[in-house]
This record gives C-alpha cells, sequence and structure tokens, in this order.
C-alpha cells in the first residue's frame, strides 16, 4: 500500500543537486514562495544567490564548499531581499488541479495514478474549466466514459471550483516532503496553531 507521500512524489520533479542539501526559500516576510512543491534551492544556487548579496542566510549546514580564495558554510535556510508579489490567480495546470483534489479521485476516492475527467463531457458542451474538470483514477474514467454523470451512475465526492493560491498552499501543507532538514521547521509551521 502506497503512503501520501509515496503517490505525491511521483508529481514532483527532483534535480539531483535538489537532493543533496538544498537550501529552503522564504520570500522577504519569512514565508516560503509555495509550499507544495516546496521553495527549494539547490545548494549551488543558494550559494550564488548569498554571493550577490539577493539573499540573506540565516541557517546552514554544518558543511562547507571551498574555493582556491573562499571557504563557505552551505547555505540551509535563505531570505529574499526583495519580496515577491505572490500570484493573484492560480494557473490552471494538472499538477494543480491534482493539488486542489488532493491527489485524489474525486469519484472513488482512490490514490495513486491519476487522470482528469471532464464532469460534463465536452461533447455535451463541457468546457475545460476548474468548475468542471476533476481528478479521476483510470478506472472511473473509463467507467464514466463520454456520459453524465448520472448516466454513468456516478457522484462526485466534492463539487469542483476555482482555488486561489492560498487555498492551494493551504493544501498543499498537507502534503510535507519525504525530507524537512531541522533548520527548516520553524519556517513552514510558524503560522500554524500552537498546542497548549
Amino acid at each position: 500500500m502506497r503512503t501520501e507521500g509515496d503517490v505525491t512524489t511521483r508529481f514532483v520533479r527532483s534535480p539531483a543537486g535538489m537532493r543533496d542539501h538544498p537550501a529552503l526559500v522564504l520570500n522577504a516576510d519569512y514565508r516560503p514562495l509555495s509550499y507544495f512543491p516546496l521553495s527549494l534551492w539547490p545548494w549551488q544556487e543558494a550559494v550564488k544567490a548569498a554571493f550577490l548579496d539577493r539573499v540573506q542566510v540565516i541557517a546552514e549546514y554544518d558543511l562547507t564548499v571551498r574555493s582556491p580564495s573562499v571557504e563557505i558554510r552551505l547555505p540551509s535556510v535563505v531570505v529574499l531581499r526583495d519580496y515577491v508579489r505572490p500570484a493573484r490567480t492560480a494557473a490552471f495546470t494538472r499538477f494543480n488541479l491534482f493539488l486542489r483534489d488532493e491527489f485524489t479521485c474525486q469519484y472513488c476516492g482512490a490514490r495513486g495514478e491519476l487522470t482528469f475527467d471532464h464532469v460534463l463531457p465536452r461533447s455535451r458542451g463541457g468546457r475545460t474549466t476548474w468548475e468542471n474538470v476533476v481528478a479521476c483514477c483510470p478506472p472511473c474514467n473509463l467507467r464514466k466514459g463520454n456520459r453524465t454523470l448520472r448516466e454513468a451512475g456516478l457522484v462526485l465526492r466534492r463539487r469542483p471550483f476555482r482555488p486561489d493560491p492560498g487555498q492551494l498552499q493551504a493544501i498543499g501543507r498537507k502534503f510535507p516532503p519525504n525530507h524537512l532538514h531541522e533548520s527548516w521547521l520553524d519556517y513552514l509551521y510558524w503560522d500554524a496553531e500552537l498546542l497548549a
């Protein structure tokens, strides 16, 4: 049986440089640029940005890199010097659609391999919009075919909606990456409710 982490990591590309000592990138307000995928830079990009004074390094790994004249500790958390304004609308992409639907088939609740389905088929006037497309597993997609929900005997688990970027960020926080360095934790969950 797969865990949530197994299912979601297939949708995220992880370049080789990201796996070895990545730096968490925070906006100038000390919030991550994104939660899912988590805003990470390869250590090489973080070192370059620090050298060019584009970021402030606020946490470091215990490892160093050396050039002939300089020794630098690898940054683990960096803060952008200039604030990057968040997007006002969420891009309508396959990944964002799966994220909105929490990587779950909206007909049967299955997790794993997903595709998408037009609730009202395009042949019947359905459009490719946030409000008419849902994440769907291949068996349910095949079962529904070119029919309406009623004709196929299917029921939506949740009505499709147009998410705003904040909603996608909140959903993304439910799917933490497989590796969280201890120096990142205070910046990932700083606005979470404290337990008494």
